[in-house]
């Protein structure tokens, strides 16, 4: 197993200010960076420094990518209906249980806990998804069935027939 990495192990107040810092350089000047952590008391090389904030821009360029795409993709369709959430759950779901195949699990990398009860809220929230999308469906058949009810019964219908034509709308068996 690989020894973790200095910067891993950095105080967490100390690793949020190398983040920032990296950041704010723009992914540069690491000689800088890494003579701010040993007056800080952590001896780290400027290789190391180097290798985190690599991985860490890439990390971020995809996370922001992926913002980008997600927002363009609400912009160009609207969901009313929940369909790209639905799918977003799904997505995430693999991927979160690719992870987890992949992964030799190593408890001092991975919150395990926490990442099965981010597995179980997309579940909730998928759930919650197919209410609000059952609800919403429900909410519309009656809306139509009320409207076209009105408009029959003042074209002449009878009440007889007003009643099977909202029926056949709410898939009502007579």
């Amino acid at each position: 197993m690989p020894r973790r990495s200095k910067i891993e192990l950095l105080p967490a107040e100390i690793k949020a200010w190398l983040d920032e810092a990296l950041v704010e350089n723009n992914f540069s000047e690491y000689r800088l960076l890494a003579d701010e952590l040993r007056a800080r008391g952590h001896e780290i090389s400027k290789t190391s420094v180097h290798e985190y904030g690599q991985l860490f821009e890439e990390r971020l360029r995809a996370l922001k990518l992926v913002s980008e795409q997600a927002r363009a993709v609400v912009q160009a369709a609207p969901d009313d209906d929940g369909a790209v959430n639905d799918a977003l759950v799904r997505l995430t779901q693999e991927k979160m249980f690719g992870i987890l195949m992949q992964i030799k699990v190593d408890p001092s990398k991975v919150d395990l806990n926490k990442f099965a009860r981010a597995i179980a809220e997309l579940g909730k929230a998928s759930v919650a998804q197919k209410r609000w999308q059952v609800e919403a469906r429900k909410q519309a058949l009656e809306d139509a069935a009320r409207v076209a009810g009105a408009v029959a019964k003042n074209a002449g219908l009878s009440a007889e027939s007003v009643d099977t034509l909202k029926r056949e709308i709410l898939g009502i068996a007579s």
